[in-house]
């Protein structure tokens, strides 16, 4: 008897140490990788970020169980340019595709190409926009009035035998909205109206419809998490949610504020990270050379980004002391560049002349219209006419810290002296080292900045 209890627990001490064995090689395969990306969502509408009110219930457990980065930023708010951005790690300027709707060149390089060398099978699902079909992806899946229709088919679909990267990409919460975009819409008397906009009916029953296509999103991100699971590799995956600009109202998409160009981003890996909350700043041209790093393939020359490995392994961990940002041509002529650091946000605008105007597709917006109609009978805060200035000044300095919306101008402040020519030098370093130059012929309006209608040719 006491010989087989022995035999019983030798096995039994086998079989965990098999166990323990499998779940470490697990662990120690390549990651997978699925970076979902909205379409025109501020950074602060979902619950991790003090919205307390949209209905992202799955964004939430994803920030529960996941690393929290409070500082990250883009290169730009405009759609097509910031994912061009992304996928080259490298600056809007220095892909070719610096403006919206330009093709992304051929001879560009994208980090799914680097990953696809190392093994990995690669896919898109969603919202493409970077033009022509590329070969570094495997699958693109596109359709759906959400983008995401595709995107647990994308995972169903893909080989088991194979690392992954996807791409899972939404058309949520891009203009124009519809009514009923979920089963339970949000209640307009409920949102918050940010201070930059007028707290009229238009503006919440536009903000309502915008929250419910994130909520729509959020919907389709769950039903991920849950494949991933139901696969077995949920525990390895890293798993990025961020957005590709800010909200598609007045005084936030294309422009170089925080309500602009600052993204939501969370990142979940189980087998490496831990979860909580980090104020390191970093830029999205920097997820390129992240992903290459983790999944150990060369890291290209063309990359212009820093890896934020460092801030996964340490969340107090520093990779950059600045991040930078362009406005190009989205719908109407601009050329506006910006320096941010923990303190300062520095915006130099090389058209000064023109109107902020945002997008063409907001200019028609239920809110913007209804702006345009209190300004005229002067009905506007102060904080509000932004969109309405002309001319604008050139220079624009901001304490970050004790002006989170960026609503007082420091540049001609004498007590700013110091910190308005560091931030200056520091643009004008950025500027020599990525090659950053105006166009002698730039790509004039091809909207009308007060309906958002096409201009005549």
């Amino acid at each position: 008897m006491k010989n087989r209890t022995f035999l019983l627990l030798f096995i039994a001490h086998n079989l965990l140490f098999s166990a323990c064995n499998i779940s470490d090689k697990e662990e120690d395969k390549q990651p997978n990788f699925i970076v979902f990306i909205a379409d025109d969502a501020a950074w602060n509408d979902c619950g991790p970020y003090g919205n307390t009110v949209i209905k992202t219930p799955n964004i939430n457990q994803l920030a529960e169980e996941g690393l929290v980065f409070d500082n990250a930023f883009l290169t730009t708010s405009s759609c097509s340019p910031s994912r061009c951005s992304i996928l080259t790690g490298r600056y809007p300027h220095s892909t070719g595709a610096a403006e919206l709707h330009m093709p992304l060149p051929a001879n560009q390089l994208l980090f799914a190409g680097e990953l696809q060398k190392a093994g990995y099978y690669t896919a898109v699902a969603g919202k493409y926009h970077i033009g022509d079909p590329r070969p570094e992806f495997d699958s693109i899946y596109s359709g759906g009035p959400s983008g995401c229709e595709n995107w647990v088919r994308a995972m169903k679909n893909r080989p088991k035998n194979k690392p992954f990267f996807m791409w899972l990409a939404a058309m949520d919460p891009h203009r124009n909205y519809q009514p009923n975009a979920i089963s339970e819409p949000h209640d307009p008397s409920r949102v918050i109206v940010p201070p930059y906009l007028p707290d009229a009916d238009s503006t919440r029953k536009d903000l309502a419809l915008y929250y419910d296509e994130i909520s729509r999103l959020d919907s389709y991100l769950g039903k991920v998490m849950q494949v991933l699971k139901e696969q077995g590799v949920d525990n390895n995956t890293m798993v990025i949610y961020m957005t590709d600009n800010g909200r598609p109202f007045p005084r936030a998409k294309t422009r170089l504020y925080d309500s602009g160009i600052k993204t939501p981003f969370i990142v979940r890996w189980p087998a490496k990270i831990q979860k909580g909350r980090t104020d390191a700043l970093i830029s999205s041209v920097d997820i390129a050379p992240t992903l290459c790093e983790l999944a150990e393939t060369a890291l290209p020359e063309t990359f212009q980004g820093v890896s934020f490995v460092p801030v996964l392994n340490n969340p107090s961990a520093t990779v950059r002391e600045y991040i930078a940002g362009e406005h190009n041509w989205h719908d109407y002529q601009a050329f506006e560049r910006a320096i941010r650091n923990n303190q300062f946000l520095y915006i130099r605008n090389s058209f000064p002349e023109f109107n902020a105007s945002p997008p063409a597709d907001a200019v028609g917006s239920l809110t913007y219209q209804k702006m345009i109609k209190m300004h005229k009978k002067g009905e506007l805060t102060e904080k509000q006419i932004d969109c309405f200035i002309a001319p604008r000044a050139e220079e624009e300095l901001y304490d970050v810290v004790s002006d989170p919306y960026q609503f007082h101008n420091l540049a001609e402040n004498p007590d700013y002296e110091a910190a308005i020519e560091k931030m200056r030098n520091l643009l004008d370093e950025w500027i020599i080292q990525f090659n950053d130059t105006i166009s002698e012929n730039p790509t004039p309006d091809k909207f009308d900045r007060w309906t958002g209608k096409p201009l005549a040719d």
